[in-house]
């Protein structure tokens, strides 16, 4: 495709992912459900780890499944155009931008692990698959989002080099935007304060 008409297809796929994203699951499935908002209890992250544990399991497969569909469509028009693969892996990371500085909510999101997930599945479903057995893996056995979430992040890379060298450059890039999103869980990490899954104090903060 030429440069020219790359841009012309580009730019407004960016746009799209980007607002895409910053549509938040947890917000629209609290708000339909008639509970409070996340962001106001708990870890205080608009994402499906914090909902679990403050809704339970119903609430965040809900927004799970929204953080994760969100980003397909515009993926898949990128894909129908025959974007080059890190043409198609600007617009899934202008989609985790979105869904981690939403405009709407000055620019505080959740950590993009649900959203990174939904990109892989269109660009690279074996490593999404892997990356999710990981994750589900790891919260089962120490009950610990953030660990969970920066074990799968770290091993994406990895095994992209073996199903998807294609895409193993924007893979790198989407796991450490998620690394850098759990900075501040990293820390809590270290002083034993980050709350496990199923830690019932959560919901005490309603």
């Amino acid at each position: 495709m030429p440069p020219s008409d790359l841009a012309f297809v580009l730019g407004p796929l960016l746009v799209l992912g980007y607002l895409s994203g910053s549509a938040l699951g947890a917000l629209a499935v609290c708000r339909l459900a008639g509970v409070r908002d996340p962001r106001l209890a708990g870890s205080r992250n608009p994402g499906f780890s914090n909902v679990l544990r403050l809704y339970g399991k119903r609430l965040a497969l809900a927004t799970l499944t929204l953080d994760a569909a969100k980003g397909v469509p515009v993926l898949l028009v990128a894909q129908a155009w025959g974007l080059a693969p890190w043409a198609q892996g600007m617009v899934g990371l202008a989609v985790l931008l979105g869904h981690s500085y939403p405009p709407w909510h000055r620019f505080r999101g959740g950590k993009a692990v649900a959203s990174a997930f939904g990109v892989l599945l269109v660009l690279a479903p074996g490593v999404a698959l892997i990356s999710a057995a990981c994750w589900a893996l790891l919260a089962w056995r120490v009950r610990t989002a953030s660990v969970a979430s920066l074990a799968s992040a770290t091993l994406a890379p990895l095994v992209s080099l073996w199903l998807a060298p294609d895409y193993g450059g924007v893979i790198v890039v989407f796991a450490l935007l998620v690394l850098v999103r759990h900075v501040w869980n990293i820390q809590r990490l270290g002083g034993g304060g980050e709350r496990a899954l199923s830690d019932d104090s959560a919901r005490d903060e309603e």
